[in-house]
């Protein structure tokens, strides 16, 4: 019996074989270059380490000051709040449910959001009802109105019965506010649910490496707590020229929470603001008749019978000066007053309390403002844009009410506030004139003040401490 002959292998084209041989040889390469996912995995972990907000911080010029108020916010308890909501929301947005749980939950259930140009017309036409629809709607109830002022992004849910009839509209204002129109017997009707949030303090601290808006808004607070903050301690510091890099805040303020999340700020409890290696303290305190100001920690109140700065963060482009040469008028002429310059409508606040002696034309000021305060003190702001409504002459106004908008009427060369103070009918530099205080803390209410502002003044102190230590671990 003979043996079968061994078959022999398959002949390729050489250029097959070339091909094949390339492909082993990039394929070694790869493997010693990139020897295991483990290594990979590694790698991809250190890139993202080197590009977190830690990291990219260290590159400015105040390193270590800001990434103390980075780090803060990290610290802050109710930081974790707003983590865990926005990861809630986002994986909410980005991870519909499937159709089939929908469809389980409610066959007639459609929710659309709004586009721009949608009027509730459209929407209705989006999920298959008729325009009748709409009006039937709109007719049901005066509230019911609310429903065609629409907001971009808006998410409104339609449920529709089994022959496609609306039989139940709700939609999420805000946060704290929903409103819903479900059909009756006798026709829709409206109802609005408004969340009460419930009210926390945080604590937040900065550091000043560029603006103060800036920095604070790094820092995570909002604008309108930053503006609260300068009006605090717009008494002692000058925001528009005072501000030094390295300068550094702590504040203790009152946080709204709903269902989880951080829907807005309320008052400012306590806080410091060191300027130039100087440090002021504020402490907000009601009293037993239920008014509240703003006190230093040891009692004396930070108002003052003026404020500092009559426009929030403006730049000064001139100062006071008795030997200044006019801009337009080519001469030596004193300037009894400083310039603020701001854009075009920015608000003026009126300094103190008074009496509105002009609000009207004045020669090259242009629209002007001037204010009597009691007997001594006298303020001018001139080259306004136009008068807040309300403010006229004989009229009264109060510290730190809008009475203009910045212009630049009059001999003007730009847009700005010229503003003048006046002692005695005496003209003196805003800038370096002492203020006169408000009243301290009233001596039978001085004990309940203490008892409210040495555990906030202590908190921040413990505050800063565990955020310091953690930033140098």
């Amino acid at each position: 019996m003979t043996s079968e002959p061994s078959k022999a292998p398959p002949l390729y084209p050489k250029s097959h074989l070339l091909a094949a041989s390339g492909i082993a040889a990039l394929l070694s390469l790869a493997l010693l270059v990139f020897p295991s996912s483990d290594v990979e995995a590694k790698k991809t972990t250190l890139s993202l380490d080197l590009e977190s907000p830690v990291e990219q911080l260290k590159q400015d010029q105040d390193a270590v000051s800001t990434e103390q108020a980075t780090n803060e916010s990290v610290a802050s308890p109710f930081a974790q709040i707003d983590n865990t909501t926005e990861d809630a929301t986002e994986t909410a947005e980005t991870e519909p449910a499937p159709a089939v749980v929908q469809e389980q939950k409610a066959p007639g259930h459609r929710e659309v959001i709004v586009a721009k140009g949608d009027t509730l017309s459209t929407l209705f036409e989006k999920v298959g009802l008729p325009a009748t629809s709409v009006h039937e709607v709109l007719a049901s109830d005066k509230q019911a109105k609310q429903f065609s002022q629409l907001k971009h992004g808006q998410k409104l849910e339609f449920e529709l019965t089994t022959d496609g009839q609306l039989n139940n509209l709700h939609s999420k204002v805000s946060d704290l506010e929903t409103i819903t129109l479900a059909k009756g017997p006798k026709g829709f009707t409206f109802n609005r649910v408004i969340t009460k949030p419930v009210v926390r303090s945080a604590y937040i601290h900065g550091v000043i490496n560029s603006s103060l808006s800036q920095s604070a808004a790094r820092a995570g607070m909002s604008h309108s707590l930053t503006m609260d903050m300068a009006n605090v301690f717009g008494y002692d510091i000058d925001f528009a020229q005072d501000i030094r890099q390295g300068d550094e805040f702590d504040v203790i303020y009152e946080q709204k929470v709903a269902n989880g999340k951080v829907v807005g700020t309320g008052n400012i409890l306590s806080a410091r603001f060191t300027n130039r290696g100087k440090t002021y303290t504020a402490v907000r305190y009601t009293n037993k008749q239920g008014s509240s100001s703003y006190y230093t920690a040891d009692g004396n109140s930070m108002r003052k019978a003026f404020i500092r700065t009559p426009v929030d963060f403006a730049r000064i482009s001139s100062r006071f000066s008795m030997g200044r040469k006019h801009p337009i008028l080519n001469k030596i002429r004193a300037h009894k007053g400083v310039d603020y310059a701001a854009p075009r409508g920015t608000p003026i606040k009126a300094a103190g309390d008074g009496k509105v002696l002009l609000a009207g034309r004045r020669g090259g000021y242009g629209n002007t403002v001037i204010i009597q305060h009691g007997n001594t003190y006298r303020t001018l702001y001139g080259h306004m844009q136009g008068f807040a409504k309300g403010v006229k002459t004989g009229g009264s106004v109060k510290q730190g009410q809008v009475i203009g908008y910045i212009g630049t009427t009059g001999l003007s060369t730009g847009p700005h506030l010229h503003y003048e103070f006046q002692v005695n009918g005496v003209h003196v530099d805003p800038l370096g004139q002492k203020l006169p205080m408000a009243d301290p803390i009233a001596k039978a209410e001085r004990p309940r003040f203490l008892q409210q502002s040495q555990p906030l003044m202590a908190r921040m102190d413990q505050e800063k401490a565990t955020m310091l230590a953690s930033s140098k671990r």
